[in-house]
């Protein structure tokens, strides 16, 4: 398996690029892998948009070469990318049926590390969700090298999703099932080092094209 030189981390809902996880995940890439291209954008709020910018900015990013991280919504949008793109992937108590699961939250409500800023969730980003569930394969049993590829930490202890439809979500993954924590993974930094394990990080910068 070739190192990883490309490296996308997406937030989940309400959140930022300023979550603690991508933080820290952030400073572990840039400290001891300076030469990984670390991408964590700041995700619009329409599915749509926001599969749209990342698809864009993901266009001349070499596969076999690039990892996508993603916790939550942005755990969702993960899988939809590696199973649209081809890549690796590695999720962070995911959610299973986001379109299920947000209709609760449509409405206007502060985000996370800005309580000044506002996120407006519409009725119409349900369906924006439906689609891009539509995409995924069935849930079904994985061949090893399919688990070698795509790597998932979920939480029993999560208290917005059920770690058993995560669980299911990341059949095609190898999982790593903790018996507690929460759904932020508050304790994320006791298990960095599974992760960079699976990530593979490229210790060198990959040559200018």
């Amino acid at each position: 398996m070739l190192p990883t030189t490309h490296l996308l981390y997406l937030h989940g809902f309400r959140s930022s690029p300023q979550s603690t996880k991508a933080q820290q995940l952030e400073h572990r890439v840039r400290s001891q892998h300076p030469g990984v291209h670390w991408w964590c954008p700041a995700l619009p709020v329409s599915p749509r948009a926001a599969m749209d910018l990342l698809l864009h900015g993901l266009a001349d990013w070499p596969r076999e070469q690039m990892v996508v991280v993603g916790s939550s919504l942005g755990g969702f949008y993960a899988r939809v990318l590696s199973h649209r793109l081809g890549c690796r992937s590695a999720l962070i108590n995911p959610a299973a049926h986001p379109s299920r699961d947000l209709q609760r939250h449509i409405g206007e409500h502060p985000a996370w590390h800005d309580p000044q800023e506002r996120v407006h969730f519409q009725p119409a980003f349900i369906e924006e969700l439906r689609e891009w569930e539509a995409t995924l394969p069935p849930t079904g049993v994985a061949h090893n090298q399919e688990r070698q590829r795509h790597w998932a930490i979920v939480a029993q202890g999560d208290e917005v999703l059920d770690w058993r439809e995560m669980q299911a979500f990341c059949a095609h993954a190898t999982v790593r099932l903790l018996p507690g924590s929460d759904h932020a993974l508050s304790d994320f930094e006791q298990h960095m080092d599974a992760l960079m394990d699976f990530l593979n990080l490229a210790t060198e910068s990959p040559p200018k094209a």
